[in-house]
C-alpha cells in the first residue's frame, strides 16, 4: 500500500493488539518541536530548562509551580495547555481511547490544533489500507477547515490554511475562479490527477468537489463509516441525499456547529430561509447494521447527518459530534 499523511506522525506510534495507537516518547516530542513551545533566544532560564528536561524525558512530571516559574505569560499558557494535553493522552491506553474520553467529557480548553491533530492520526490509522484518493481527500475535512466556493454549479472546498498562507502574487486561474484573494498551487482532485494525491497528501493543496450527487459527498460518507467503526466498533451505512423533501427527523446529528444550528431549527419546525438553505452542503442518511444497538425511540428510522458551512463560507467539521450524538445504547470502543 502507498503511504500518506506522514505529517500525522503515525509512524512514530505503536499499535496495540486491538489496533489502537499507543503513545510513544517520539510522538510526544513532536509537540515540543512546535514553534509555540521551542524557547526563543530571549527565553528565561526556567523556560529553557523545562524544555530541555522534557526533550530528555517527555513523560517527566511537571507541576503547576514548574510552569508558574516561567517568566513569559504566553509561554506559561502554552505549557499549561501542552502539559494538560500530554497528561490526558498518557492517562489512556490508546489515542483512540483518549479521544473518546475527551468527546464524552467535553473538549474544554483543549486547543482545536490538538483536537485536529489527534483526529488526523486516528484517521490515518482507520484508513491505513485505503487506496482511494477521493476518500482520503474527503477525510481531510474532519481535521482541516475548508474554504467553500461555488462556481458554475459546482461546490468546491479548498484547504483554508493552505489558501491563507499562500504568498501574495498573481492569482492562478483556479484560485481566481474560486474567489480567493491569494495565490496557491491548487488543483481540483479529479480522475486525471488522482494518482498525484499520494505524493501531495501532506501539502493539502488539492481542492475537492462537494457538489450534491457527485463523488465527493459519497466519499465523505465512506470516511464517516470508517471513523465510527474504528472508534465505536459499530457498523453503519451512510448515504448522501441529493434531495430531501418532506423529511421527518427521528434523530439528527450536526456534523459541525452550523449543521447543528440548522438541525435544531428543523427539529423545532422552523422554516429555513434562503440563506440557511444555501449554507447546507450535504445531508446524509445513516442506518445501523445492528438495530439492537439503537435507542428504541429511533428504531429502524434513519439518522440524518447535516453538513453546513458558516456565514463566511468555511466548513469546520466537529467529528466528536458523531461520537456523542448517535442514538446508540452501548459503546464498543477501541482500547
Amino acid at each position: 500500500m502507498k503511504d500518506f499523511w506522514l505529517s500525522s506522525g503515525h509512524h512514530l506510534l505503536d499499535r496495540g493488539p486491538d489496533g489502537g495507537l499507543i503513545v510513544t516518547d517520539e510522538f510526544l516530542k513532536l509537540y515540543l518541536a512546535r514553534p509555540e513551545i521551542v524557547p526563543p533566544a530571549d527565553a528565561c532560564v526556567v523556560e529553557r530548562t523545562l524544555h530541555a528536561a522534557l526533550l530528555a524525558d517527555p513523560r517527566r512530571p511537571v507541576s503547576a509551580s514548574d510552569i508558574a516559574a516561567v517568566v513569559d505569560p504566553d509561554a506559561r499558557e502554552n505549557y499549561e495547555l501542552l502539559i494538560a494535553w500530554r497528561n490526558h493522552l498518557l492517562a489512556y491506553p490508546t489515542l483512540e481511547a483518549a479521544y473518546l474520553a475527551l468527546a464524552h467529557s467535553g473538549v474544554g480548553r483543549t486547543p482545536p490544533l490538538f483536537l485536529n491533530q489527534v483526529v488526523h492520526v486516528i484517521l490515518r490509522n482507520a484508513l491505513d489500507r485505503c487506496d482511494d484518493p477521493y476518500v482520503l481527500r474527503a477525510a481531510e475535512l474532519l481535521f482541516r477547515p475548508q474554504r467553500i466556493a461555488a462556481h458554475e454549479g459546482a461546490l468546491l472546498a479548498a484547504d483554508e490554511e493552505r489558501i491563507a498562507s499562500a504568498a501574495p502574487g498573481p492569482l492562478s486561474p483556479l484560485v481566481s475562479m474560486l474567489g480567493f484573494e491569494r495565490a496557491a498551487d491548487i488543483d481540483v482532485l479529479n480522475d486525471a490527477n488522482a494518482d498525484e494525491y499520494w505524493e501531495r497528501s501532506d501539502a493539502f493543496d488539492m481542492a475537492f468537489d462537494l457538489t450534491a450527487g457527485r463523488r465527493g459527498l459519497a466519499a465523505l460518507g465512506t470516511v464517516l463509516e470508517h471513523f465510527i467503526a474504528h472508534l465505536l466498533g459499530i457498523e453503519v451505512a451512510i448515504e448522501p441525499l441529493v434531495e430531501a423533501n418532506n423529511v421527518t427527523f427521528a434523530w439528527y446529528v450536526g456534523l459541525d456547529a452550523a449543521g447543528t444550528k440548522i438541525g435544531d431549527a428543523l427539529w423545532n419546525g422552523d422554516e429555513l430561509d434562503d440563506a440557511d438553505r444555501a449554507r447546507v452542503i450535504g445531508l446524509y442518511q445513516l442506518r445501523f447494521a445492528d438495530l439492537t444497538l439503537v435507542d428504541p425511540r429511533v428504531g429502524a428510522d434513519p439518522v440524518y447527518l447535516i453538513l453546513a458551512m458558516t456565514l463566511d463560507q468555511v466548513l469546520r467539521l466537529k467529528p466528536q459530534n458523531l461520537i456523542v450524538g448517535l442514538p446508540i445504547r452501548r459503546l464498543e470502543t477501541v482500547s
